[in-house]
């Protein structure tokens, strides 16, 4: 039983690869997680008049008339988006399994079984448009437009740039140009955050465990992007590693990672082979477990992920760039364009927008250093 969760949990990270996925450009230089460029650019061309005309990675031409009021989700990574990027009022499908346990089900109908998705239920929906993260079958898509269903296809994402691209798309396939700008600007915020106190950091070796027979992440996968983001030097990186691959033994032992970083979906036992007890990282209890469906699904919420990895890492670092942060913060809004004392204002803001900051776990101080403009949008 064990090993067949072993294969579910190897599978399910390898589809995660080609689905809207996050982890920033230069994430390996530890640099080059805000807004680049591109993804400003693609900000600027957002566009939310309609008729609506998108091609997908298919190649396929999607014409939308008018703003859509049904929107069906087949991955857990396009529900997580469509929540953040505040349309889920226009959400009436999506997955019901453990990835999508920390949404809001409600009255949205169940689409799949397990992670099987049932083509009846999203075709007796008659959704104006479906959201297909890359990682859904063919066969899959091939159904629902058959049925005469608009299904938008995303293309493969292996960055933060692509992540940022996915909500930019999604935004304007739900009618929520606005929500998908703030969201994107929420990640770049936090990244920043995460950049300032890796400036100077040194990157430890981090081993990710996911399996009992050593299987790990390599290069070219969104789990190598995450740690990467997070400052830590992965080892499947070092070992030659490219995609989900074993890790021997020997290399394991010699290479002696200083972290061992895994998925709470594996608790309460960390599934690494027996010989990963002997590393330091384990023996000075250097193991860091990451909510899964933060660090697993490319989507918005792995922000919270790589924080949580660079607070346990590097702590100091990032203490000190999040008191920095906030003494800047404190400058800027200690008065307001008259001069008045803004700090009245600033609390009720606080608080109104603490209505709509979703549980997902973020840290206390990241809240409080980047303010009520780039919170999480409301479940």
């Amino acid at each position: 039983m064990r090993q067949k969760f072993v294969v579910l949990i190897t599978a399910l990270l390898t589809l995660s690869l080609f689905a809207p996925a996050v982890a920033g450009a230069g994430a390996g230089a530890g640099t080059g997680v805000g807004l680049d460029a591109s993804a400003a650019a693609q900000s600027d061309e957002m566009d939310c008049e309609y008729p609506l005309e998108v091609t997908d990675a298919t190649g396929e031409t999607i014409t939308l008339d008018e703003p859509p009021e049904s929107v069906v989700a087949l991955q857990p990574s396009d529900a997580q988006t469509v929540f953040e990027i505040g349309a889920e009022d226009r959400l009436t499908g999506m997955p019901d399994n453990p990835a999508t346990a920390d949404l809001e089900m409600g009255d949205r109908e169940a689409i799949t079984d397990g992670y099987e998705i049932i083509h009846e239920r999203v075709i007796d929906l008659e959704p104006d448009v479906v959201l297909a993260a890359n990682a859904t079958f063919d066969d899959d898509i091939d159904t629902l437009r058959q049925a005469g269903l608009d299904v938008y296809h995303f293309d493969e994402a292996e960055s933060v740039d692509d992540v940022r691209d996915n909500v930019f798309q999604t935004g304007e396939l739900t009618d929520e140009c606005d929500g998908a700008e703030e969201t994107v600007d929420w990640m770049d915020e936090r990244l920043e955050t995460v950049e300032t106190a890796l400036e100077d950091a040194d990157r430890p070796l981090a081993y990710y465990a996911m399996g009992d027979d050593g299987t790990t992440a390599g290069t070219e996968t969104f789990i190598h992007e995450v740690l990467t983001t997070a400052g830590v030097e992965n080892i499947g990186e070092r070992a030659g590693i490219s995609g989900y691959e074993q890790l021997s033994e020997e290399t394991l032992v010699e290479e002696d990672p200083d972290w061992i970083i895994h998925s709470d979906d594996a608790e309460p036992e960390v599934l690494m082979p027996d010989i990963a007890e002997s590393t330091s990282a384990y023996q000075d209890g250097n193991v860091i477990a990451v909510d899964a469906n933060q660090l697993n699904q490319p989507a918005p919420q792995v922000v919270y992920a790589v924080v949580d990895i660079v607070e346990a890492v590097h702590p100091d670092a990032y203490e000190a760039a999040v008191e920095g942060l906030e003494d800047t913060e404190s400058d800027d809004s200690a008065t307001d364009e008259n001069g008045d004392d803004a700090s009245d204002t600033d609390a009720d803001e606080d608080d109104d927008a603490a209505e709509t900051i979703p549980g997902f776990g973020i840290p206390v101080a990241v809240a409080a250093l980047l303010g009520t403009a780039f919170l999480a949008r409301r479940r």
